[in-house]
């Protein structure tokens, strides 16, 4: 098994900024980035690293949600790091990522946003009303690592500052 990266928490100061902006009616925001869990696997068999709900989280019918994690991956260059939704979320509820597969690109741990991961999900369940509910410390997404290659005449020499498209602003 190769070793290639490694999960930390943002910054309080970057956490409380990026919750409260999604979540503003939150009391104690030390209190929520105090509980955030690492991502980890579930079993020695598991590809994928649980991400886990800082605080309570309602995906709600026909909504986007977007959720700080706290959470940010030092990568070795040559891997990136893909974010899915926990398949229990997408299989009874029909809640997927708005950009259908979340990519964290190994020089996104410096922007400017400490590379705070964010993921967005919307519900897009059949019945009126529906609703999913993950309770803090519940995983609702996962993420894998997967080794890529660049092409022999590759030039790239772009800066990433940010994220959410920010390499083509």
């Amino acid at each position: 098994m190769f070793k290639i990266a490694e999960f930390e928490k943002v910054s309080f100061e970057q956490f409380k900024k990026d919750w409260l902006k999604n979540f503003p009616d939150t009391k104690d925001v030390k209190a929520v980035y105090d509980s955030i869990k690492l991502p980890k696997r579930a079993t020695t068999g598991s590809a994928g690293y649980d991400f886990y709900a800082p605080d309570e989280v309602v995906f709600e019918k026909g909504k986007s949600t977007l959720v700080p994690t706290g959470i940010r991956s030092k990568i070795d260059e040559g891997w990136v790091l893909s974010i899915y939704p926990r398949s229990g979320l997408g299989f009874k509820h029909r809640c997927q990522l708005d950009n259908t597969v979340g990519i964290i690109d190994s020089d996104y741990y410096n922007s400017s946003n400490e590379g705070h991961i964010m993921i967005k999900i919307s519900c897009d369940a059949h019945d009126d009303g529906h609703m999913a509910v993950v309770a803090a410390g519940d995983g609702f997404a996962q993420g894998i690592f997967t080794q890529f290659g660049i092409t022999v005449d590759d030039d790239a020499d772009g800066i990433r500052n940010g994220g959410f498209g920010s390499t083509t602003k």
